[in-house]
């Protein structure tokens, strides 16, 4: 599973013109479901994300996880996360999970943050959506429950 974390001021996410889901400070979390995930890479994402020292302190560190700050996530699925773009110019999605098992392999992430009484918003999966986000910092953290990198 891989996520791309932004600190945000502000995020949200538009279905057909409608706000769907939203944050103010805390974290943007694009989520993508790779074949062969399992409720252990979602533990694994989830934990990362909640525990991410990415807030600053009183002096300037970045030493403050979400729930220091009463910050919320906007989660969003991202099956393009997966995409393969080294043999050519367009991206292959063959490592993508199907969209069933995405889905609830997703469904877990946000359930496990909000079970840590972390507000979270959310897209739609599956749906075509407008993200907006104003990343503070700018701050950027790339994770694989794999560690490929």
């Amino acid at each position: 599973m891989r996520a791309v974390v932004q600190r945000v001021t502000q995020a949200s996410v538009t279905v057909a013109g409608q706000v769907v889901g939203e944050t103010a400070r805390g974290l943007l979390v694009l989520i993508g479901v790779e074949a062969g995930d399992s409720e252990k890479d979602a533990a694994y994402i989830a934990d990362k994300v909640a525990g991410l020292r990415v807030f600053e302190d009183d002096a300037g560190k970045m030493n403050l996880a979400l729930t220091d700050v009463d910050g919320g996530i906007l989660a969003v699925s991202q099956f393009t996360l997966l995409g393969d773009a080294r043999g050519g110019r367009r991206p292959s999605f063959i490592t993508a999970e199907r969209p069933e098992a995405a889905d609830a392999l997703y469904r877990k992430v946000v359930a496990a943050w909000r079970a840590r009484s972390i507000p979270v918003g959310t897209g739609v999966f599956r749906a075509e959506m407008q993200v907006h986000a104003v990343n503070d910092g700018p701050v950027t953290i790339l994770l694989d429950s794999r560690k490929l990198f």
